[in-house]
């Protein structure tokens, strides 16, 4: 069966599947578009995520820096930030992609809204990555003379395998969110997709587009659950 469908696939000469024009031209650079929106995206959001999640964990009232005011200002942000849908966002701040980035076209116009959209859904990550680690730890820590950088960098340590998972789940989403903005212009095979397999009903189009989607996240799921073992030390 899988080989007569594979021969099916590799030997069609009517045009579709991978005799389609769109899959044999644009397949890899939509591949591409959705990689590196998504990668991108995902290291600017990791390095403002990470701080601010430890903010929201060092500041609440069993952390180091203890400030209900801060605490609750920081959480605000964070709940209206994920509150706000990701398509409803990404057009609401089109003015200000085109502000940085020049344009609001194309996978480089992607990356801005992405970032700004998954900021505060990673930050709730890492925060209950670090309240997950197991307290007696920290009051050991504390009772050695450490220094609350050093005790943070402790929470950090134990809660990495976690975190790992989190960045993990992050670029998966990422991956689900840039589909959704190749709807408006933002590129990648979410735009391959939309545009040749739904309103040019090119259902080969729309197949492939998916079965790739797929295979990328199971290799990220992959390769983040084996980093996370490597990292986990416990």
């Amino acid at each position: 069966m899988l080989t007569y469908a594979t021969s099916l696939l590799t030997n069609s000469t009517d045009g579709t599947w991978f005799s389609n024009p769109v899959i044999k031209n644009e397949l890899l650079n939509a591949t591409l578009e959705t990689l590196q929106m998504s990668f991108i995206s995902a290291f600017f959001t990791v390095l403002i995520g990470i701080p601010l999640g430890l903010a929201v964990v060092a500041t609440s009232k069993k952390g180091l820096v203890p400030n209900a005011f801060i605490n609750n200002v920081l959480s605000i942000i964070i709940n209206v930030g994920r509150s706000i849908p990701f398509i409803i966002l990404m057009i609401a701040i089109i003015p200000f992609t085109k502000l940085i980035v020049g344009t609001s076209v194309g996978w480089q116009a992607a990356v801005l809204p992405l970032t700004v959209g998954a900021i505060p859904f990673f930050a709730r990550l890492v925060e209950s990555a670090v309240i997950g680690v197991d307290q007696g730890k920290v009051e050991a820590t504390q009772m050695m003379g450490a220094s609350r950088r050093q005790i943070l960098g402790v929470l950090v340590l134990e809660a990495l395998p976690a975190i790992v998972q989190s960045i993990t789940v992050l670029v998966i989403t990422l991956i689900s969110y840039s589909a959704m903005a190749g709807a408006i212009g933002g590129g990648g095979l979410g735009s391959l997709a939309i545009n040749y397999g739904y309103q040019r009903f090119m259902t080969d189009v729309m197949v492939i587009t998916v079965v790739i989607i797929v295979l990328i996240v199971q290799i990220v799921q992959m390769v983040g659950d084996m980093i996370s073992r490597l990292v986990d030390h416990r």
